[in-house]
């Protein structure tokens, strides 16, 4: 008897364990997907418009002014990018440069981005740059040194294949501001103002692609369908997620892959009934016997032991998933787990983003396996029922 009661408690500690890790699991990876999806949106926009064909395109044109007429927006900016080579103290790097247009500055979460100096990319009308973490490393940049700046050189356009090799460049200079660190995709960027850009990659009126962010509570699906409509086949407008599509992969793959793991471990703490209920049914062979010549037949023995295994799975899911839930509330609250606070969290706590949906999925999850280690149990329990009945 004590014996199939610490096995129904080990069967009930396994789950409750496994739940309340799978949704901590689940909350983790909702605030890391949250956290770094953050960080990338200082320069992945909300909507992104690109040209279909082509480099650049004109944005001088009625639908791209009527766009940004729009009430709902927050910011457009226009950006012109390309390969550029950037040397400093005869040192040299390739690096992408970005111009943008000065609604750029309008992103609040700049400055939580800043390593070192200011985002400033105009000073008294003179064009300044702020430059990314591996570009200020490989050429070992002092923003601070003000006799010193980047020259930057492009390949010159429209020419064909000149004797002296200066002429096939354009070169200008420009002071560091500033130097962020975000993501190796963005680190590598040189920063400044389109006019700058222009200049220096001989484009007058051309652009890359246009961002867009929109005030809090816009719906942005709906905008997206609309932007898409005005402009037609001729540009590709796409959300954030798009933008970012190997990333979003990435998370949910790992986010799933250990939920299938933590699950798995659910499953087998969960067959562990199978084994308590069939000693139970060892040591209720009489009693069975008993009920069964009071009328009790094969559906009414299942149902008692069905039941039974549902109600240790039930407790230990429930108790796991008030368990999960505490300590994510602790963990938001009070920051048990702390991370390198190179990763930008408030009280460099661990991040935890706890999702309704999250709990259904765990819970339909733990049931579906109790159920199906409870209805295994279940039928052992009267399959020698006719023997049973003899012992009597």
């Amino acid at each position: 008897m004590h014996a199939i009661n610490i096995i129904s408690g080990i069967s009930m500690l396994g789950i409750l364990i496994g739940t309340g890790a799978l949704i901590i699991l689940l909350s983790v990876f909702n605030g890391l997907e949250k956290t770094i999806l953050n960080m990338y949106s200082n320069f992945s926009p909300e909507i992104r418009i690109t040209p279909k064909l082509g480099k650049t395109f004109d944005p001088n044109t009625q639908q791209f002014k009527a766009i940004h007429k729009d009430t709902c927006l927050f910011s457009y900016t226009e950006v012109l990018e390309d390969k550029v080579v950037v040397q400093y103290n005869e040192k040299t790097f390739i690096a992408n440069i970005r111009g943008v247009s000065d609604e750029f500055l309008k992103n609040p979460r700049l400055d939580s981005i800043i390593q070192d100096g200011s985002f400033t990319l105009h000073l008294d009308d003179k064009p300044l740059a702020v430059v990314g973490a591996i570009v200020k490393n490989n050429l070992s940049i002092n923003i601070h040194d003000e006799m010193r700046s980047l020259r930057i050189y492009a390949p010159r356009r429209g020419n064909g294949i000149s004797l002296n090799p200066g002429d096939e460049f354009i070169s200008r200079n420009i002071n560091a501001a500033g130097a962020f660190a975000v993501q190796q995709e963005f680190d590598d960027l040189v920063v400044v103002p389109i006019e700058f850009t222009r200049d220096l990659l001989d484009e007058r009126k051309g652009v890359s692609y246009i961002d867009l962010n929109y005030k809090t509570g816009t719906d942005l699906a709906t905008i997206q369908t609309d932007i898409e409509s005005k402009l037609g086949n001729q540009f590709i407008v796409k959300n954030r997620r798009q933008q970012n599509t190997a990333l979003y992969q990435t998370l949910n793959f790992e986010k799933w892959a250990m939920f299938m793991i933590l699950a798995f471990v659910v499953l087998i703490a969960a067959f562990n009934i199978i084994g308590s209920l069939t000693m139970l049914v060892i040591e209720k062979r009489k009693d069975i016997a008993i009920l069964t010549s009071l009328g009790a037949n094969k559906q009414l023995i299942q149902g008692i032991f069905f039941f039974e295994g549902l109600m240790i799975s039930f407790i230990g899911c429930i108790t796991g998933i008030v368990l999960g839930w505490v300590f994510c509330l602790l963990q938001q609250y009070y920051a048990l787990v702390k991370v390198n606070e190179n990763l930008g969290v408030a009280n460099n706590a661990y991040p935890i983003n706890l999702r309704f949906s999250d709990f259904i999925e765990v819970f339909l999850t733990v049931m579906f396996i109790s159920l199906v280690a409870s209805g295994i149990s279940a039928n052992l329990s009267v399959k020698s029922l006719d023997d049973i009945k003899q012992d009597l």
